[in-house]
């Protein structure tokens, strides 16, 4: 049996746990997830991250799995599709952002050999290991995101404030934000 969870998880669907349980928080060097949530974070914009999570496979079938180079090829054409995608949050906004990003995300890649090096840069390379007893000290954002969101702002990344670039963090495991009750505070500390 599990122990305690982050407080966050309580009455929260099979899906939110296991979320929590195996995916947020730990640290993730895969540019293709990285780009996955970085988009992801950005859809969730305005909304709750369940509505998002729910939405995740029809995201990934819309989108290429995630693949950025398929999806900067994206036309008007693929746009008017998916904004009749009911699968997916059928925002111009957001479904123009992504595919802008994809573009984005690709010159990142050239420029610095891979987007896990570009965006690792923020924390040092490392997680940030936080101690927070209570998810009401957990910020929204800090100085990290914000300097994230100002550099990938500058590099015509969309729909990454310094609150989405925060989630972002939290979500690839750039910062544990897990409260030090829960269970899986030591296990991604340990990773």
């Amino acid at each position: 049996m599990k122990s305690r969870r982050c407080a966050w998880t309580r009455g929260s669907s099979s899906l939110m746990l296991r979320y929590h349980d195996r995916e947020w928080g730990v640290p993730v060097h895969s540019d293709r997830k990285l780009f996955e949530f970085l988009i992801l974070e950005g859809a969730q914009a305005g909304l709750s991250w369940k509505t998002i999570l729910e939405r995740r496979q029809n995201y990934r079938r819309a989108f290429a799995n995630f693949d950025a180079r398929r999806i900067a090829k994206y036309t008007k054409r693929n746009t008017a599709i998916l904004l009749k995608d009911g699968g997916i949050i059928r925002n111009r906004l957001k479904i123009e952002a992504t595919i802008e990003n994809a573009k984005s995300f690709i010159k990142v890649q050239e420029d610095f050999g891979s987007f896990d090096k570009y965006i690792w840069r923020f924390t040092g390379g490392k997680p940030i290991k936080n101690r927070f007893k209570k998810i009401s000290e957990l910020p929204a954002q800090t100085e990290e995101s914000q300097t994230m969101s100002r550099d990938l702002k500058k590099r015509g990344f969309r729909f990454v404030g310094p609150t989405i670039c925060y989630a972002f963090m939290q979500a690839v495991g750039m910062v544990n934000d897990h409260t030090v009750d829960c269970f899986r505070y030591r296990e991604i500390n340990r990773l």
